[in-house]
């Protein structure tokens, strides 16, 4: 088996295996130490020597295997060659070096990614090249053109030349100075100087450290000689003549060279044109008046020799006139011919023939013509006069006469510009004709004011005028537009009732606002209807509501009929306040109406409530009442309750023992028998015989009492409820202050109160007696005196108690 293949693959995997580690390695490391720049022989040489340029560099890298270099050099940081090499070193030469090459050179060395420059070194070559001059002719005609070229073939760069002329007096004059094209110029020159003289050329160099001047090249004698071709110009029979007479002007070249060319012009118009010499005959008319010029020319040599001649008119140019002035359709006008003769003892009259062209078509043989005025007959009309006699036959023509009948100013019409007039404003109105040549006047008239002018001069002017504002559409047939044209016709009239046909607006008045119902008649619940009505005013009016208290508006609404009206449903309290609307329609002017000031009432329904609450509360209010007068009128009573006995002291004790007694028997009684008073009457004999039975005084005193404290309770009886008993007692005194013991028929009254528990149905009959009493007597604890009561050995009484 054959191993070259093996041996490939080998070294392909190698090579793989190099650039992965290169890879796996990075970019190879590199730095350029130095870059030089060397000029030879030296840095300042002659024009024509070897120059070599020698730029060398030095790089330190990895073992970087062919590591390529590019080299740039530049001049004045030009750039003039570039080269990359894997050489360390670049060789450019100038052979030979010229001045152009002169300047600052630099090299730039770039390795991969990295670029430095050297130093710059300067060249400085110095000479410049004589220039070579070369003439086609050295013997020129004076102002003829012959060809020169300067140069300097060895010179680089783009040369500038100058051309010189040395004339014999010494006097030097720069004749050209063409645009440079490189290091040689080919140019025409023309010297007009006659005689001998010198040429001569130089060139110029523009380099970046200044302008270098060449020598000048070798000097070529030039003579420059006359052309003597100058023309000869006679005019027969003389240089003034009669219109009419024949003229002949001979132009001439004597003892001309070849190629002579002979021109006859008048007014820059060429009559004749032939070589060397020409001939031209012609009848003079009163235009041919002015300067002759014959002119001879060689190549570009031109000679000429002027003439005037005077031609003077037998009879004038032809006149064309028509009238009337002003011409309008339908008018007659007239047409007229005439001339005005010089020369009666050359021509006549009689001898001279008039016609008449319109449009250069011959209409009349006659001087004068008439026709009546129409769109025919305008157009452009012209008159010949023609002289016919023996010595003379010439015609004239007049200038040309534009007639165009004007049309007559048709009748005005008036309108508002932009088509809509609002009442109370000002506005501005047209005054039109359809038909009439311009310029037409109008004049507008205005009742109470001054005439106004307009004039409309051009196509596409208007006549605006200026109104004051109107408030009765009925002021309109009172305005008057005359449109005028003509001196001579009168005025064509418009009339004001034309306006009517306008779109006219009239403002809306003030609206006033109302309501459905009667704004004090309106209750919750309610729809209520607003009504916005104006009494005039152009439609459709637009509506808007507004509530004072909301800001916006309430409603809006455009209505064809001078009322408009918006419904609140389902009216509510808060809904109450002042009210307006605004109206307004195509005139764009707002009215506001005056506010009206709603107020809702509260609903029936509502009010039948509050009456009823009210009744209520004044039949428990009258109750409470009736229930306290009852109250106070059975306490007046039982305070003026008879009179009661009081016994003394001792006795009362006793008494007042008896009754707690009776009051601890009563706390045992049945329910029933709670809050009951108990009474007991004494009589005077079985008591004490201590005791006096004293007259109750016709006034009986107010009865006072005070709080027994009850004796406990037997333990073995039945419990008694807890609670403040109180017990009264009645005392009288005496006129003298001390207490008075009450006869056999005096009464003691003693109220015991407990606080029961026992339901209302137990108690309803008695309790609320009881609940009464307690409360009245309480009320009079102010009253209460304190008795006191002497211990006599009898029982174990109670302490005094205290009011």
């Amino acid at each position: 088996m054959d191993s070259r293949p093996t041996n490939l693959m080998l070294l392909l995997l190698l090579t793989c295996l190099l650039h992965s580690w290169q890879c796996t390695r990075g970019q190879s490391s590199y730095t350029i130490d130095t870059v030089s720049l060397a000029i030879l022989p030296s840095s300042t040489v002659q024009s024509g020597t070897l120059v070599t340029l020698r730029c060398q560099v030095r790089v330190s890298h990895d073992n970087i295997p062919h590591l390529t270099h590019t080299f740039q050099l530049s001049r004045d940081d030009i750039p003039i060659n570039s080269s990359t090499t894997t050489e360390d070193s670049l060789v450019y030469e100038l052979n030979p070096a010229r001045a152009a090459d002169s300047g600052s050179y630099e090299c730039r060395v770039t390795v991969k990614d990295k670029s430095r420059p050297s130093y710059g070194q300067k060249l400085d070559v110095t000479g410049l090249q004589t220039p070579i001059l070369y003439l086609n002719k050295t013997s020129p005609y004076g102002s003829e053109e012959f060809t020169a070229s300067c140069s300097a073939p060895e010179e680089k760069g783009s040369l500038i030349f100058r051309f010189f002329q040395k004339l014999r007096n010494g006097k030097i004059q720069k004749i050209k100075q063409p645009a440079p094209t490189g290091n040689s110029v080919e140019t025409t020159l023309v010297l007009r100087v006659i005689g001998d003289s010198h040429l001569y050329c130089d060139y110029e160099v523009n380099l970046v450290s200044g302008v270098r001047h060449s020598n000048s090249s070798e000097e070529i004698p030039v003579i420059v000689r006359e052309l003597f071709i100058s023309p000869i110009m006679n005019v027969l029979p003389s240089a003034e003549v009669y219109e009419g007479e024949i003229i002949e002007v001979v132009c001439k070249v004597v003892n001309p060279p070849k190629n002579v060319e002979v021109f006859l012009t008048r007014d820059r118009r060429i009559l004749k044109q032939a070589p060397v010499s020409l001939s031209h005959r012609f009848i003079a008319k009163e235009g041919d008046s002015g300067e002759l010029v014959c002119k001879a020319e060689w190549g570009n040599v031109h000679k000429e020799t002027y003439k005037t001649i005077t031609v003077k008119e037998l009879f004038s140019k032809p006149h064309l006139t028509v009238k009337p002035v002003d011409i309008f359709e339908g008018d007659h006008f007239q047409l007229t011919c005439s001339v005005s003769i010089y020369v009666p003892e050359k021509i006549s009259n009689e001898s001279i023939k008039f016609s008449i062209y319109k449009h250069n078509k011959e209409i009349t043989s006659s001087d004068t013509y008439m026709t009546v005025a129409q769109p025919s007959k305008n157009g452009n009309y012209t008159c010949k006069a023609q002289a016919a006699s023996l010595a003379h036959n010439f015609i004239k023509e007049s200038q040309t006469v534009v007639v165009k009948a004007k049309v007559p100013v048709s009748k005005p019409m008036l309108s508002v510009v932009g088509g809509t007039l609002v009442l109370g404003k000002r506005f501005q109105l047209l005054c039109h004709s359809d038909n009439g040549t311009l310029p037409i006047t109008y004049t507008l008239r205005i009742p109470d004011s001054l005439a106004t002018v307009a004039v409309v001069n051009k196509p596409g002017e208007r006549a605006i005028f200026n109104s004051s504002a109107i408030y009765k559409t009925s002021v309109l047939n009172n305005f008057l537009c005359h449109a005028k044209n003509s001196q001579k016709r009168p005025p064509e009239v418009g009339l004001g009732q034309q306006l009517l046909r306008s779109h006219i607006i009239e403002p809306v008045s003030r609206p006033v606002m109302t309501t459905l119902p009667g704004a004090g008649d309106i209750s919750e619940g309610q729809d209520v209807t607003l009504l916005c009505s104006v009494q005039r005013g152009s439609l459709p009016v637009s509506y808007t509501w507004y509530h004072t208290e909301t800001k916006g508006a309430l409603a809006f609404q455009t209505s064809n009929n001078l009322e408009g009206s918006h419904t609140i449903d389902d009216v509510r309290a808060e809904q109450q306040g002042g009210y307006y609307c605004v109206s307004s329609n195509p005139a764009n002017e707002t009215k506001q109406s005056l506010t009206v000031t709603i107020a809702v009432k509260m609903a029936g329904w509502k009010k039948g409530l509050v009456a009823v609450v009210i009744i209520c509360i004044l039949l428990i209010l009258a109750l409470i009442l009736i229930v306290v007068f009852k109250r106070r009128l059975l306490l007046f009573k039982r305070r003026r309750t008879g009179e009661l006995s009081v016994k003394s002291a001792s006795t009362k004790a006793e008494r007042l023992s008896l009754t707690q007694a009776e009051a601890n028997d009563a706390a045992n009684v049945t329910p029933g028998m709670i809050g009951k008073s108990v009474w007991s009457e004494h009589a005077s004999g079985s008591e004490s015989e201590d005791q006096s039975s004293v007259t109750a005084p016709e006034k009986p005193q107010e009865p006072r009492y005070t709080e027994v404290q009850p004796i406990q309770a037997d333990p073995n009886r039945a419990p008694v409820k807890k609670g403040t008993e109180t017990v009264y007692s009645e005392v009288r005194k005496s006129k003298q202050g001390a207490p008075e013991q009450a006869d056999s028929g005096s009464l003691e009254y003693a109220e015991l109160n407990h606080d029961t528990h026992h339901s209302h149905s137990e108690d309803q009959g008695n309790h609320g007696d009881h609940h009464t009493v307690q409360e009245d007597y309480i009320d009079e604890i102010d009253d209460n005196v304190q008795i006191p009561i002497p211990d006599h050995g009898e029982g174990n009484p109670d302490p005094t108690p205290d009011c």
